[in-house]
């Protein structure tokens, strides 16, 4: 067998086998990330195909790498970097080595893309089906109950399913519905639509305030990529908000969570942790504009005292000091900007930017359900209004990379002729027949 084609079987199996793996089992997914970046390096060193390394996003992502990774030197201030520090930023470029194999190697032909869509749809299901059985019978499959404040955890110790589940929501639940709507039988299109507002309804019974918003913001953009869409969008929004309603009644822990807990930390936000973590961040800012404090800037700088400044910047006033510190700022625009000051958020941001343009391209005038689902859940986690984990935390963002390589590899290879595709770069898949 050619080494060629046993390099990229071993990487396809390990790209699949990541989405799984982000539910129980962090170390092997972050190992898979690596030997998936890993072989496709070697593959570009083996055959000299390096022209990736000028296209698209990715001089972005390396100005923002770089960056991170010069504010992150173990130099006197104005630097305040360290050796781990450091590191951590060299080792962060896997997750976009990883992006760019998907793109440009694993998914070029639209069988591996299909397979993906299978794991990534099974996944899904999973979350959803372990969520919906906890609020039935009160334990998951595993026998663990809600959390603290009523949350479903799913297939999870912890409240995690929120934010793991909305991440690939939309890839997973928009083909299959709009494959079910477009039919001309009553039942299948009455199907399309109970599937989407089951999607939904999961989602607000989860209980977790942030995966509901970024669901509804989700719903509003996929309806405007995809016109017939927009009648069962508008029939799902009812579905949660009908949920909502019901939920003092059907699930009292859900209303706390998304009405009565949302609304109060709103009208408080300034003194809110999550306000106080902004107004910390803002003020690591300031004093650091230049270099931030290097990769996990926040973690290392939230306890120093120079930083305790409150909103109202009175003296007594000091941001509740080092008890709110946490290990990132719950934010990527602020995170960036403390651990690369403004140059850092600049990069961060057109880096966003041009994902998010890759990622579009075209889909306006041809829309097109897998598509849009993956563009939609690409801003939902980029989307700068948001409560965040960190930037490279995993199992989330580890759902987002896989989400960016299998968008762009969409984008770039769904509308390729063969010969044109043949010329630019030959695929071992295509030459090889089936694997």
């Amino acid at each position: 067998m050619p080494l060629n084609l046993i390099i990229q079987r071993i990487a396809l199996v390990a790209m699949l086998l990541v989405t799984p793996a982000l539910l129980n089992a962090r170390a092997l997914a972050d190992i898979l990330f690596s030997v998936v970046a890993l072989l496709f390096l070697f593959d570009c060193a083996r055959t000299g195909r390096w022209r990736w390394l000028r296209q698209g996003w990715v001089p972005f992502a390396g100005a923002w790498w770089i960056w991170e990774m010069i504010c992150s030197l173990p130099l006197p201030p104005p630097f305040y970097g360290s050796w781990p520090s450091l590191l951590q930023a060299v080792v962060t470029v896997r997750y976009f080595v990883f992006a760019a194999a998907l793109e440009h190697w694993l998914l070029r032909e639209a069988r591996p893309r299909l397979w993906l869509r299978w794991v990534v749809q099974a996944v899904a299901a999973y979350i959803g089906i372990q969520c919906l059985f906890q609020y039935a019978t009160g334990r998951d499959f595993y026998g663990f109950g809600r959390w603290t404040d009523g949350e479903l955890t799913g297939p999870f110790f912890k409240p995690r399913a929120g934010p793991e589940l909305v991440r690939i929501l939309f890839p997973a639940l928009l083909p299959p519905v709009m494959a079910l709507i477009t039919q001309k039988t009553i039942i299948y299109r009455a199907a399309g639509v109970a599937l989407a507002a089951l999607g939904i309804a999961v989602m607000v019974l989860i209980g977790q305030r942030m995966p509901v918003l970024l669901t509804g913001l989700g719903l509003i953009v996929s309806a405007l990529l995809l016109p017939r869409l927009r009648l069962v969008a508008f029939a799902a929004i009812v579905a949660g908000a009908v949920v909502l309603a019901a939920s003092p009644v059907i699930s009292p822990p859900t209303y706390y969570r998304l009405v009565e807990k949302f609304s109060m930390q709103m009208e408080n936000f300034r003194i809110s942790p999550y306000g106080l973590l902004l107004r910390r961040a803002d003020e690591i800012t300031e004093q650091n504009p230049v270099f931030g404090r290097g990769f996990n800037g926040f973690r290392i700088g939230c306890s120093d005292p120079r930083y305790f400044v409150g909103w109202t910047h009175n003296p007594g006033d000091n941001g509740l000091g080092a008890s709110i510190c946490k290990q990132h700022p719950h934010n990527f625009y602020t995170q960036a900007s403390t651990d690369g000051g403004y140059p850092g958020l600049i990069l961060f941001s057109l880096m966003v930017l041009a994902w998010l343009r890759d990622m579009s391209r075209g889909l306006w005038r041809q829309p097109d359900a897998v598509r849009a689902g993956l563009f939609v859940a690409a801003l939902l986690h980029l989307w700068p209004i948001a409560s965040t984990s960190a930037f490279t935390s995993l199992p989330v963002s580890g759902y987002f990379f896989v989400v960016l390589g299998w968008g762009l590899a969409e984008t770039r290879w769904r509308q390729v002729r063969p010969a044109s595709r043949s010329v630019a770069s030959p695929s071992p898949l295509a030459a090889t027949g089936p694997i």
